[in-house]
């Protein structure tokens, strides 16, 4: 009798390993040179035919401040290069200058233009000062940044803010040159 349960079980697993899903017929597999990495596994293609930057809401704006980059995809959140650039502050401040309002307010008009974006205003620091001070300048930094978007008419929910404080440098030196590069808000942007 147990040997008709063993039958019957390796019978059943047989039936689900045949029926199991099928891999869908626009699979390609990533390779190197093409965008891909050696043992990156598939990627589906594209087959539309349509560019990711054309269609309806898909203005670049020119002009200081904003990169021409495109939008990204639902899942993605951007990191260095985005296409809102950083804004600097002055040492041991959280003041914003006139230039600073200038590309933020640039910034605004490429969020107006694009409703589902969303924004992550992360304040930075240099090194100099402790941890807990400089989070607490990051935290103002931050806060000051999305403030002023939401003054330009931007939603308070499409804009969030968080200190990192001197966690991740953009520069890692250890002179003036590298601190000021540091001191700055970023703009990771999702959908």
């Amino acid at each position: 009798m147990s040997r008709h349960r063993i039958l019957a079980v390796v019978i059943l697993a047989a039936l689900a390993f045949a029926c199991g899903p099928k891999r869908p017929p626009n699979l390609a597999s990533a390779t190197p040179g093409e965008g891909g990495s050696e043992g990156a596994g598939p990627r589906y293609e594209d087959t539309s035919g349509s560019r990711p930057d054309t269609g309806p809401g898909i203005n670049p704006l020119e002009g200081s401040g904003l990169r021409e980059v495109e939008f990204p995809d639902a899942t993605d959140v951007t990191t260095e290069g985005g296409p809102l650039d950083d804004v600097y502050f002055e040492y041991d401040q959280y003041d914003l200058t006139d230039a600073t309002r200038a590309v933020l307010g640039k910034h605004a008009e490429w969020l107006r233009a694009r409703p589902v974006a969303k924004v992550m205003v992360e304040g930075h620091c240099d090194e100099r000062g402790t941890v807990e001070y400089n989070l607490a300048l990051g935290d103002k930094r931050a806060r000051a940044v999305r403030e002023h978007l939401v003054s330009l008419g931007i939603p308070e929910g499409r804009l969030s803010a968080i200190s990192l404080g001197k966690e991740r440098p953009k520069d890692p030196g250890h002179d003036e040159a590298a601190w000021a590069k540091n001191r700055r808000a970023h703009f990771a942007v999702s959908r």
